[in-house]
C-alpha cells in the first residue's frame, strides 16, 4: 500500500465575501460573494494533495445539498473518502466570512456542530487505518474528548492545529489529561498562543507548551513569519515578502507545507520555510486554496 497522510477534521460549505468598497458598519456595502468547499482540515488535506501526498479525509459531511456538494468536490481533487461518512439530517458545516478591500478578516461565523460527531467511537472503529499513516493532521474543531483519544491512541506522528481562540484551549485540556502527556507538533498563531498559556510572546508561550509535552511547537506571527521551539532549538523565520490578496487559508497552507516538508526529510525547524511558502501561495491567490501552490515551494 502506498504511504498516506491521513487529516482528521471538519468540512465546511464557505461563503466569503470580498468587500469592493470601505466597510461600514449596519450598511450594505459592495463586494463579490464566492460559494466553495472548505474547512481547516479539509483545506490542509487539498493542499496535501496537490502538493503530491496520498489523503485519506476523515470527516462527516451533511446529507443535504451542501453536504453532497462537499463530497463531491473531496472526490474531485483526489481525496479518499473511505474514512469519511454522510450523515442524512445532519446539516452540513458552514463558513461566512467577509474580508476587507485588502484581503484581511473583518468578521467570520463559523457553524461546525456537525463536527462533533467524530467521536472516539467514530475514531476508534477506523483506528488500524489511522495508525497506519506516515502523519496524521487534526484540527480542534474535533471535540476534546476526541483530541484526547487521539493523543492517547495515535501512534502515527500527531500534528494539531488550534483553528481558533475559541477552540484552542480543547488541545491543551486534552494534553493535560491525556495519559501519554505527549503531542508530536502543535500549530498556532500567536493569539491562540497567547490564550492558551497566558504568556505575551512567542518564545515563552513556545516554552510553556514544550513543557506541557509538545515536541514541536510552530507560532506563527502573520506579517512578522514564524517563531518554532521543540525545546532546545528555537528560530525566528521572517515572513517572504508579498503583497496580500486573502488572507484565508494560509493557516491551512502553512501546516500542510510543514508535513510537506517533513515528508521529504527537511528537518525541524527548516521545515517552517516550506510552510510560509506555502502560506505566501496562499496569500497571493483569490482562493482559499492555491491550485498553484507548487510553484511556491
Amino acid at each position: 500500500m502506498n504511504e498516506y497522510i491521513t487529516v482528521i477534521g471538519g468540512v465546511n460549505m464557505d461563503i466569503s465575501a470580498a468587500l469592493t468598497a470601505p466597510f461600514v458598519p449596519a450598511d450594505s456595502v459592495p463586494g463579490q460573494v464566492t460559494l466553495g468547499c472548505g474547512g481547516v482540515a479539509r483545506n490542509i488535506a487539498h493542499n496535501l494533495r496537490l502538493m503530491g501526498h496520498e489523503v485519506k479525509f476523515v470527516s462527516i459531511f451533511g446529507g443535504e445539498t451542501f453536504g453532497e456538494m462537499c463530497w463531491r468536490e473531496c472526490q474531485a481533487i483526489g481525496l479518499d473518502l473511505s474514512l469519511g461518512e454522510c450523515r442524512d439530517g445532519l446539516r452540513n458545516g458552514l463558513y461566512l466570512c467577509v474580508n476587507d478591500q485588502t484581503g484581511d478578516m473583518i468578521a467570520a461565523v463559523a457553524d461546525t456542530d456537525i463536527v462533533n460527531h467524530i467521536t472516539p467511537a467514530f475514531l476508534q472503529s477506523r483506528l488500524d487505518v489511522i495508525n497506519a499513516s506516515v502523519a496524521v493532521v487534526a484540527d480542534t474543531n474535533i471535540s476534546m474528548d476526541s483530541l484526547l483519544f487521539l493523543i492517547d491512541h495515535c501512534t502515527a506522528p500527531l500534528l494539531i492545529d488550534t483553528v481558533s481562540t475559541a477552540k484552542a484551549p480543547r488541545v491543551i485540556k486534552a494534553l493535560q489529561q491525556s495519559q501519554t502527556h505527549r503531542l508530536y507538533a502543535l500549530k498556532l498563531n500567536l493569539m491562540e498562543a497567547q490564550t492558551v498559556t497566558g504568556c505575551a510572546t512567542a518564545s515563552r508561550a513556545a516554552e510553556s507548551l514544550t513543557a506541557m509535552g509538545v515536541g514541536e511547537v510552530y507560532i506563527t506571527l502573520g506579517a512578522d513569519g514564524v517563531y518554532c521551539s521543540d525545546g532546545m532549538r528555537h528560530e525566528h523565520y521572517h515572513a517572504i515578502p508579498t503583497r496580500v490578496i486573502n488572507t484565508t487559508g494560509a493557516g491551512d497552507a502553512f501546516i500542510a507545507g510543514i508535513v510537506h516538508a517533513s515528508m521529504q526529510g527537511i528537518p525541524f525547524p527548516d521545515r517552517a520555510l516550506t510552510g510560509l511558502k506555502a502560506a505566501r501561495a496562499t496569500l497571493l491567490s483569490t482562493q482559499t486554496v492555491n491550485p498553484e501552490i507548487n510553484d511556491y515551494l
